[in-house]
């Protein structure tokens, strides 16, 4: 909630050309009238006016020319929002005082924050009126386990009145998500494939990565168009029986988007809001009965089968309180799953199981089918215990192939996924067997080579833990786009040379 700001005057606007990504950012002259006259400094919050437009942005100042007296630049996240052009006049005021402040002061002390808080500081971050600053310090006070299971509840519930909520006319929706932190595991485009071939109704839209080297819509993005709106999503769904989509291409809890920006940032992860960043998104989207994949590992997100019991009981608890049916299951997240490390090289695996190649990486394919299967019996087209069944049947008939292609096709079209020009491989130093792989050192790595920006970058991984190789076996193959980002990446591995183990005395 704010508090009435009082006009200042009209400046001409200056089109600076600044990326500042999603941040609005004015620019005034330091020895300007209106900065000496009303106080502003660096980092002072101003609100630009522009007709019945009005945003919030950060103000940053220059001492020279760049921007005159009676000016303002913006950069382009301002000009884009406020849809005005070089020259034009706009309104610039003091940014009203945000009252709901003292809700993320409270939690930074430890207190408790209600269901009324939330809905304050939620609406305050969608409407524009917090900085990055302010919405780091909400991240941070959220952190780690700072958040019990009424304001994770009371958080979710917020995230989705922060936007649309869409209805289906079915009764049953389905949903499947995957905590992550296990590199590779891209399974969604495989069950999507097969619960919508199976008759089920899917309305799948995924994140884009925050700290891993690529998220299911990157992926998806290296074969299809993702970016739909809601309308464009609906059309594919009543075609095809689901879709494949990023979430933030659509007005499906705002604020979560803005969060993960922050997150991402800050390479942090918050388990509370974690969680209502997922189930926020399934319920803006319509889903009434979400599967969710929790990876075990001592380098995945979720250390522990006790820390992996916790975090299901939440979702469930959380779940319901929002008429939400949650099923959690609890899988192996020791290694990577697949070969590829980053979007084309997971899309490729993907496309593999899909294809039903030789290939194809079993370990991807045997995991997708167990979720797909324990899918088709919570959506009531397989017994229980059949699900699994049914779900190898739908993929080895080719009848899951036959969906995704339709599915892309309503999205915008098929594309192979591209393969990166420059490649440096790395092989076992011994005999041996491989005793050791660290999830986070092969998502850093694969990170560094450019992934996901760069869609083809990423890592090739070649081994299993257990398995037995020969002094100059090939562990895994990194892939950039350039010489400079490999460079890069095999500088970081050079100061990690023993993330991948291989150890002699086993032989």
């Amino acid at each position: 909630m704010v508090m009435e700001a009082k006009p200042l005057k009209q400046l001409k606007v200056r089109c600076l050309g600044i990326s500042t990504h999603w941040h609005p950012v004015a620019f005034l002259r330091l020895d300007s009238g209106i900065a000496r006259s009303e106080g502003l400094v660096t980092q002072s919050r101003i609100e630009l006016v522009a007709g019945e437009r009005v945003l919030t942005a950060t103000l940053n100042m220059v001492t020279d020319h760049f921007v005159d007296d009676g000016e303002i630049g913006l950069s382009d996240a301002a000009v884009t929002a406020l849809q005005v052009v070089e020259g034009d006049l706009i309104t610039v005021r003091h940014a009203p005082a945000i009252e709901s402040l003292h809700h993320v002061r409270s939690k930074l002390y430890g207190h408790q924050l209600g269901r009324q808080a939330m809905q304050d500081i939620v609406s305050d971050i969608v409407a524009g009126h917090y900085s990055d600053i302010m919405l780091a310090a909400f991240v941070t006070a959220c952190a780690g386990s700072r958040l019990d299971t009424h304001e994770i509840t009371y958080l979710t519930d917020a995230m989705v009145k922060s936007g649309e909520r869409m209805r289906w006319p079915q009764a049953l929706i389905v949903d499947k998500h995957c905590l992550g932190g296990l590199p590779g595991n891209r399974t969604t485009p495989i069950i999507v494939a097969i619960a919508a071939a199976a008759g089920l109704i899917m309305p799948k839209s995924s994140s884009r990565a925050i700290t891993s080297p690529a998220g299911s819509a990157d992926t998806l993005e290296t074969m299809m168009p993702v970016q739909l709106d809601v309308a464009t999503m609906r059309q594919v769904v009543e075609r095809c029986g689901a879709c494949m989509v990023w979430g933030g291409a659509m007005a499906l809890s705002p604020a979560d988007d803005l969060l993960i920006r922050v997150e991402r940032a800050l390479d942090l992860d918050s388990e509370g809001q974690m969680i209502a960043s997922v189930l926020s998104k399934k319920i803006a989207a319509g889903s009434t009965h979400v599967l969710i994949d929790l990876p075990v590992g001592p380098t995945a997100k979720v250390r522990s089968e006790l820390q992996a019991k916790r975090l299901s009981g939440i979702l469930v608890q959380v779940g319901e309180e929002l008429g939400l049916t949650v099923r959690t299951h609890i899988s192996d997240g020791s290694q990577p799953v697949g070969r590829g490390i980053g979007p084309a090289l997971e899309a490729r695996d993907v496309l593999a199981v899909l294809r039903r190649q030789e290939d194809a990486p079993q370990d991807l394919r045997e995991r997708a089918l167990t979720l797909a299967g324990v899918l088709l019996e919570m959506g009531g087209v397989a017994s229980p215990g059949q699900g699994l069944e049914r779900a190898t049947q739908i993929l080895d008939r080719g009848e899951a192939l036959a969906r995704f292609m339709l599915i892309a096709e309503a999205q915008g079209g098929f594309r192979e996924p591209g393969v990166a020009p420059y490649q440096h491989a790395v092989f076992a130093d011994r005999d041996g067997v491989v005793t050791l792989i660290n999830n986070r050192f092969l998502s850093r790595l694969a990170k560094l080579s450019g992934a996901p920006a760069d869609s083809t970058a990423g890592i090739d991984f070649h081994v299993r833990l257990g398995e037995r190789l020969s002094r100059g076996d090939r562990l895994y193959t990194v892939h950039a786009t350039s010489p400079g980002a490999l460079a890069y990446a095999l500088d970081f591995l050079a100061l990690h040379p023993h993330e991948v183990r291989v150890d002699g005395e086993f032989v």
